[in-house]
């Protein structure tokens, strides 16, 4: 069996089909799974995934229609038995590029919104979208749709590393001079752009603050994680940290040179955003913020967090398809679900968080001393 995955939204959705890939491929041992990818740091994910045989990377929203369609044409000369798209996937492009691959069987979703205009009937195996299920579950139920059994718990997140992805890691480390021991917490205050997701980004200067008050009382080193125009953004928070030799912007190469930097801290704060599913792919106790966005759909999966967000009346107002980010209020009000959201409140999130996490810990190490020869 040949599988053509379209994983062409971002990095988030990348990590949360992961499960079902694991799933699919432990099922189906034998199946050859390629993947067609559209971000440099999806690519990354899927190029040190064992259960990936090949990444085809192409840029769809740069390159010229005209050489988009011969890279199709290729792709429909591979002869793939099943092509599967990655949820969400509620564009009308996201739908034509499998059914051009001439694949006989096109697996994906229907939606609640906007589902006829994205061209979803190009798909002729669905299942339709289920409010109430997180992401890596409404993955799992398109594995179903081939006959992949499901556990009665869902695996997690998977992120694999090369080698040089770690030793550049411990390079950085190195030359930062980052105690071995030290307390690290990690800061993502990015997020998408596209759509309008900017609005998802708390302000910068709380942000400053809460790495303020971590270093001040923790005793804490604050990692600044981001790329891009985020770098822009992480030095602007830095500026504003008072003791900001304990706060460092990390500058990487790639997005897995990052997540290898990020199994160094003990603690993630971050918005909505990729890096926070990498965090969780990591098992990192996670602090999230949350704008207008579902937490039942995207909050952190298998790993021990705290969200952190304002239930109003109005939100979650946000749903897939290609209608960006709004706010019914104007002025002062736009946004207020992530605007309202205090230093106070987040920094009590992470104080719980540690606690919880420093329990479960105490209570794991005293049953291993309790038990015949340490064993459990």
């Amino acid at each position: 069996m040949r599988v053509l995955v379209f994983a062409l939204s971002g990095i988030g959705d990348a990590l949360l089909f992961t499960p079902a890939l694991a799933l699919l491929r432990q099922h189906f041992y034998e199946a050859a799974v390629d993947v067609v990818a559209m971000f440099a740091g999806v690519r990354e994910i899927y190029e040190r995934n064992p259960y990936v045989r090949r990444v085809y990377f192409w840029d769809f929203l740069r390159e010229s229609p005209w050489r988009s369609l011969s890279f199709l044409w290729r792709l429909r000369r591979q002869r793939y038995d099943i092509a599967l798209s990655v949820y969400p996937s509620n564009r009308w492009e996201y739908n034509l590029l499998p059914w051009f691959t001439g694949t006989p069987l096109r697996v994906g979703h229907t939606y609640n919104h906007q589902n006829v205009r994205q061209l979803n009937c190009l798909k002729n195996r669905t299942v339709h979208e289920d409010d109430r299920l997180h992401n890596v579950e409404e993955n799992v139920r398109l594995v179903q749709l081939l006959g992949v059994p499901v556990p009665p718990e869902l695996p997690p997140l998977q992120l694999f590393f090369w080698e040089r992805d770690l030793q550049a890691a411990e390079q950085w480390l190195q030359q930062e001079r980052i105690p071995q021991t030290a307390y690290c917490v990690g800061f993502h205050a990015g997020s998408a752009v596209f759509k309008n997701h900017v609005r998802r980004r708390w302000a910068p200067e709380r942000f400053a603050a809460l790495a303020t008050r971590l270093i001040r009382q923790w005793d804490a080193w604050v990692l600044l994680f981001g790329a891009g125009d985020e770098l822009q953004l992480n030095e602007r928070i830095r500026a504003q940290v008072e003791v900001s030799e304990r706060c460092r912007v990390v500058r990487s190469p790639s997005l897995m040179v990052s997540a290898a930097l990020m199994r160094r801290c003990q603690l993630f704060v971050s918005n909505d955003s990729a890096l926070m599913h990498v965090a969780a792919a990591l098992r990192l106790p996670t602090v999230a913020i949350f704008a207008y966005t579902n937490p039942a759909y995207v909050r952190p999966w298998r790993t021990e967090h705290v969200l952190v967000r304002r239930d109003l009346p109005c939100s979650p107002c946000f749903y897939y398809s290609p209608r960006p980010a709004q706010c019914r209020w104007r002025g002062e009000e736009a946004f207020k679900c992530i605007r309202e959201i205090t230093v106070e409140e987040v920094w009590s999130a992470c104080c719980r968080l540690r606690e919880s996490v420093e329990a479960l810990r105490n209570s794991v190490e005293g049953t291993h001393r309790g038990s015949p020869e340490g064993l459990v």
